[in-house]
């Protein structure tokens, strides 16, 4: 198992500068991660860095909050794709769909995947928010809109990815969706727990030092 093919190297800090998204892409590079992770405006930069390689280009819509209008989420969407993106990592609407307003929330996913055709749609249900059958229930939701990765966490809420969590996230899509693990992703021991559970991909901003501490241990990941 190579730990590089399941890693989106993530940088998403508001105070992330130019020199930080060519540092991420360089990196990426260099250690073959699957993807790098940013925010809507270093996508270009991002795809220039990277137009040499295989790396993916990965883009969050909606983040950190998932808060805004449905219209401003698909447009935002459509503009990463453009810019070059070929993954959207998008954040559900928590606050709607704690309302009860499943439908809507629904609708939205489905908008989405659908204003960005064949390219890749991450939901993140930010899990730290919700109950156990939340969990259940924004899985399904994603699903039946047609998402192709239910992903954890933002990294920027109260906690991020949990076994627990990923076991139910896991056995809710059933092979129907895949799932990416994000937020408190640092060492080598939580990345291989996460693996072998089934996840499909990782969001972290450590990938360098798991790479380095895997390649420490016997060579395994």
């Amino acid at each position: 198992m190579e730990i590089r093919n399941y890693i989106d190297h993530t940088v998403l800090k508001a105070v992330s500068t130019e020199d930080d998204i060519k540092k991420l892409c360089d990196e990426a590079r260099e250690y073959g991660f699957y993807a790098v992770c940013v925010n809507g405006c270093y996508v270009k930069l991002a795809k220039e860095q990277l137009s040499d390689t295989y790396v993916k280009i990965a883009s969050v819509i909606g983040f950190p909050l998932g808060a805004m209008k449905k219209d401003a989420k698909v447009f935002e969407a459509k503009e990463a794709i453009a810019d070059g993106a070929d993954e959207i990592d998008m954040v559900m609407n928590i606050g709607l769909f704690k309302s009860g307003k499943h439908i809507e929330v629904e609708q939205e996913i489905r908008e989405i995947k659908e204003a960005i055709g064949e390219n890749v749609l991450k939901v993140i249900i930010e899990t730290c928010y919700l109950t156990q059958d939340e969990i259940v229930k924004a899985c399904e939701l994603s699903v039946n809109a047609g998402a192709d990765f239910v992903k954890t966490s933002t990294g920027f809420g109260t906690d991020g990815a949990t076994y627990e969590n990923l076991k139910l996230m896991i056995d809710t899509v059933d092979g129907r969706a895949q799932v990416k693990a994000a937020g408190g992703v640092r060492d080598i021991d939580t990345a291989k727990k996460f693996i072998d559970l089934g996840v499909n991909r990782l969001g972290t901003s450590s990938g360098v030092s798991l790479i380095k501490s895997g390649k420490s241990k016997e060579g395994e990941y």
